[in-house]
């Protein structure tokens, strides 16, 4: 199957309009790497057949299409309102309260059982991705908030809430996460992605169950409150990568601020060498027309230009009408800056060199087989690993030759396709190391991805045998 490859890679959200085979096929076919399942919505006999779906066109094509379980997290949200909404008139007086009930002009429902004690007079309550705010006068502790409404409106059913004052005090895997996030590893999905994440321990709480479930599953950080953004620094250590989540992010934290905190979380994570996705509102306006915005083709290819590794779609392709249209307009757009714009091989930045760091000599080495690549003009850095470390790094480097990893671990296959530039291949023969580097350089040239009279730089770990870490680099001309 013939397929065009961004280097910064597509995350596609799964719905009723993306679930068939032969859409997401054409979806796959238009540049489509990793399929996410939004855990918010959906049954998991949905979420299953999608996955069986993913599996079998891999199988069949060839493909290394990943797939990202996006966990809902602590999602506060209000109960049922009187049919029709309840009208919020800016200037009255409205209780929340933590007793179930049906809302009505006099007061609503929330699903946040601690609420009353963790909330403070004078904080802010957004209702509804922030279209409606309240400020609380007073609580009683234990069940019963008192609210100002600053701006009213119509307020339905099951809306959701955002606290951007408030330290919340939820766990951020519920009980319904956490059966999900059982799912997920059950079918050995590469990603797991957590909702409103705050700290860095959030994620080594998740690592940890992950790990004694035996499996090897990823994990990415959504960033969407504001002490996330204070916490950043230990929440990029702790995680394997990163999505800037906008739209609640937005929402807790002034909108003007948003754009900039992109092209800091993104400039982090390139320093780490941890996956960045870009996320919300980037092509909004084609759930319901063909052609996008000039504001938002100018958004995807600025997240682009920030260094995302990935940029990623919700409505667009899970309930919208053209989910493949949209797929070849993002992968267009990516294309345009990536061949045209795009300043390949700038110095990471924010790195902090550290000489006692296990990882330090392989570090090392795939900067220098990425400035060896440039200063060849090599056309591939062509790599061994088992634990995808080494891809990674070299992606963190933005080389302008193209990656091509091989590796014996199947999940690792898949989990690559959100990094940036990396092409997988799955390779298990260890044999000595000129003999496998001939093997895989021969593969790509069998592919027609590199031709006699090319240079390549291929980094592999001496002895092959042990799977150690990268220490070795070789320049090959392809005979």
């Amino acid at each position: 199957m013939k397929l065009y490859y961004n280097r910064t890679k597509i995350v596609a959200t799964m719905g009723p309009a993306s679930a068939k085979k032969e859409v997401l096929l054409a979806m796959i076919k238009a540049g489509v790497n990793v399929c996410r399942l939004n855990f918010s919505h959906g049954r998991p006999e949905d979420h299953k057949g999608v996955i069986d779906t993913i599996r079998e066109i891999n199988a069949e094509y060839k493909t290394n299409v990943g797939i990202l379980a996006d966990l809902q997290g602590p999602k506060i949200r209000i109960g049922l309102v009187k049919d029709g909404g309840i009208h919020l008139v800016n200037g009255t007086q409205i209780k929340i309260t933590t007793q179930e009930c049906i809302g009505n002009d006099e007061q609503i429902y929330i699903t946040y059982d601690t609420f009353p004690q963790d909330v403070q007079a004078d904080e802010i309550i957004l209702l509804d991705d922030g279209k409606l705010q309240l400020k609380v006068i007073t609580t009683n502790r234990l069940d019963t908030v008192i609210c100002e409404v600053v701006h009213g409106g119509i307020l339905t059913s099951r809306k959701g809430v955002n606290l951007p004052n408030t330290k919340v005090s939820i766990p951020s895997l519920t009980e319904e996460d956490l059966i999900n996030l059982q799912f997920a590893l059950k079918y050995d999905v590469e990603w797991i992605g957590l909702s409103f994440v705050r700290t860095g321990q959030d994620i080594i709480e998740l690592k940890e169950i992950i790990r004694q479930s035996g499996k090897a599953a990823k994990v990415i950080a959504k960033v969407e409150k504001p002490e996330a953004i204070d916490n950043i620094d230990e929440i990029i250590a702790a995680t394997d990568g990163v999505m800037v989540a906008r739209g609640d992010l937005g929402v807790e934290m002034p909108l003007e601020e948003v754009p900039l905190l992109q092209k800091m979380i993104a400039r982090k994570c390139r320093a780490a060498s941890k996956p960045v996705i870009v996320a919300t509102q980037m092509l909004e306006s084609m759930i319901t027309t063909p052609r996008p915005t000039r504001a938002e083709v100018n958004d995807v290819a600025n997240s682009v230009l920030d260094g995302a590794d990935a940029v990623m779609l919700s409505g667009e392709t899970s309930v919208g009408e053209f989910p493949v249209i949209v797929i070849e307009t993002m992968a267009k757009i990516v294309r345009n800056v990536e061949e045209l714009g795009y300043p390949f091989n700038t110095s990471k930045t924010d790195v902090v060199v550290d000489p006692t760091s296990l990882n330090y000599l392989s570090d090392a080495l795939c900067e220098s087989a990425v400035h060896l690549a440039q200063s060849t003009d090599a056309v591939g850095i062509v790599s061994m690993t088992t634990s995808g470390y080494t891809a990674f790094q070299i992606s963190s480097h933005r080389p302008k030759a193209s990656t091509y990893i091989f590796t014996s671990n199947k999940q690792l296959l898949n989990a690559l396709s959100l990094v940036w530039g990396v092409r997988s291949f799955y390779y298990d023969k260890l044999e000595s190391t000129d003999d496998t580097i001939n093997d895989v350089n021969g593969i790509l040239k069998a592919a027609e991805l590199i031709k006699t009279g090319d240079v390549v730089i291929n980094t592999a770990a001496v002895p092959i045998i042990k799977q150690g870490k990268t220490n070795m680099l070789k320049v090959s001309v392809i005979e």
